[in-house]
């Protein structure tokens, strides 16, 4: 399984240049641009100051949400995973909050933290730090009992508890819950460039949408989806690695 985890976006990605190709010949150039013709585009505008910095805002505000997201999820996460009560409550509660449509609640975030990088950051967040959290909750929960016997034996603070025990046997969960916040937070934070930013991927993203620029609008879809797939790939890597070894 792991030696074919390195062949999985090599044949992911020829299979969607295949489907792209075949969808620009079908729709025409007014519809979508051919796959070439986008790389080529985006290989030239990766030169250009304005794009640099709209790449700039955009991995700003996403490398704070995300840091944001993770350090939260975690420490909510730790906390509630060391009561089984806690869990079993709270369970539920992020789950519901976990399923509401989070561009329902932009406008409270824009009234909050006002237009730019605060909102930005603040939506991006709000989509990462609960899978996260349920994720770290959940790896706790399934820690084996002899474990968590052992650390009482030994009479383990609460934070040797966390660093000894908890973490180590929930970290290849943890590492599948920071995917899945890594994820929902680039969404997030490109979402809220979209609606309420003036700089961003995001933002170039919704003004090309507006102007109809095919061109614009590809190649800034082909390089969020070439990094989230890069990144993506490389923590799945990382946390069978990890299976692998507990």
């Amino acid at each position: 399984m792991s030696r074919s985890l390195p062949w999985a976006p090599v044949a992911l990605i020829v299979l969607l240049l295949v489907l792209w190709q075949g969808a620009f010949l079908l729709a025409g150039p007014d519809a979508l641009a051919a796959p070439l013709q986008t790389i080529a585009y985006l290989a030239q505008q990766l030169t250009t100051p304005e794009f640099q910095q709209h790449i700039a805002a955009t991995g700003t505000a996403f490398l704070i949400a995300l840091l944001i997201a993770i350090a939260g999820g975690l420490l909510i996460g730790l906390m509630l995973g060391l009561s089984r009560t806690a869990t079993e409550v709270a369970e539920p509660l992020l789950l519901a909050g976990n399923s509401i449509p989070k561009i329902a609640l932009y406008p409270i975030v824009l009234l909050l933290f006002g237009i730019g990088l605060s909102a930005k950051v603040a939506f991006g967040a709000l989509h990462g730090i609960i899978p996260v959290a349920i994720f770290t909750m959940s790896a706790c929960r399934n820690i084996a009992p002899v474990l968590l016997k052992s650390a009482a034996v030994m009479r383990l603070s609460r934070a040797d508890r966390i660093r000894s025990i908890l973490l180590p046997a929930a970290l290849p969960d943890i590492v599948t819950g920071v995917r899945m916040g890594f994820s929902l937070t680039l969404i997030g934070t490109v979402l809220g460039e979209m609606f309420g930013s003036q700089s961003g991927l995001g933002y170039l993203l919704m003004t090309a949408i507006g102007l109809q620029n095919t061109q614009v609008i590809m190649a800034v879809t082909l390089l969020l989806v070439a990094f989230a797939a890069t990144v993506s790939t490389a923590l799945l890597a990382y946390e069978r690695r990890l299976r692998s070894r507990y």
